[in-house]
């Protein structure tokens, strides 16, 4: 291999985020089998995983001038052969990885390999190689509310500010039409009172609709106290979010902002 330049600060860190992820990273033992095999020290074992990498592969790049040894990792870490029965992990670290490579003018191919690529100078640039989750919920033909937060550099972060950012969306959405400066269930229960409403999902004149407002009403409280608020207070080596769930939480929310594109303000 070509002696490779350097990478920037900013784009090694990027890749250590995902390649140390907390949820569907390496594990610790794999990294350290992986550093071993490209011969590159690694002294920070007791590290986050992230910072563990990012130690090692920035020592390496002071010692010996080149980016080497980050593009050597990669595509041992990505080889298909480790993901035969786990190839949504194979296909999560690759998009990952796409994002974080891009600025730096490379990508990791089908095969697994970090292949040149034209640079990328935008976000937008590093969206189009990024785009599953998106891809995935389009083809669900989900609302366009939902779309805006899943944009590169929150798929980064395995989603998990995906779903807090979009389920915040649809109170900020409540606020904005009510008028309200509430959150959580005191703003849904006056929004969606059936005794004097602000905002009405259908006519509320049976037994029937009265009990799909208050229905709505209560599931919009679950999403906040369920989804939420564990996302919104707890740390994310905390609070995991797969994919599968990711995709979940986002149909409803989707579903959400369809009510509510129906919805009647009094």
């Amino acid at each position: 291999m070509a002696n490779l330049l350097c990478f920037e600060p900013a784009q090694l860190e990027a890749v250590c985020k995902v390649l140390g992820d907390t949820t569907n990273g390496l594990k610790g033992d794999e990294i350290g089998r992986i550093l071993a095999e490209i011969n590159v020290s690694d002294p920070d074992v007791g590290y986050t995983k992230w910072k563990r990498l990012y130690n090692a592969f920035a020592h390496a790049q002071n010692k010996h001038q080149v980016g080497n040894h980050l593009v050597q990792f990669v595509n041992k870490a990505m080889n298909p052969a480790r993901y035969t029965a786990t190839p949504d992990q194979f296909n999560w670290r690759r998009d990952g990885l796409n994002v974080a490579l891009a600025f730096a003018g490379y990508a990791v191919n089908e095969s697994g390999q970090v292949v040149h690529a034209t640079p990328a100078t935008t976000l937008q640039d590093a969206r189009a190689r990024a785009g599953r989750l998106r891809s995935v919920l389009e083809s669900r033909r989900t609302h366009v509310e939902v779309l805006k937060y899943c944009e590169a550099e929150l798929l980064q972060e395995n989603y998990f500010h995906a779903v807090l950012e979009a389920v915040k969306g649809v109170a900020e959405r409540i606020r904005q039409s009510s008028g309200l400066g509430s959150d959580g269930a005191e703003l849904i229960n006056q929004v969606f009172s059936t005794k004097a409403p602000l905002i009405a999902i259908n006519a509320l004149k049976s037994e029937t609709e009265l009990s799909e407002q208050k229905g709505f009403a209560s599931m919009l409280v679950g999403l906040f106290g369920a989804i939420r608020n564990p996302t919104a207070h707890a740390p994310k080596t905390l609070w995991a979010m797969p994919e599968d769930d990711a995709v979940d939480i986002l149909a409803l929310v989707s579903y959400i902002h369809r009510k509510l594109d129906s919805s009647t303000k009094i």
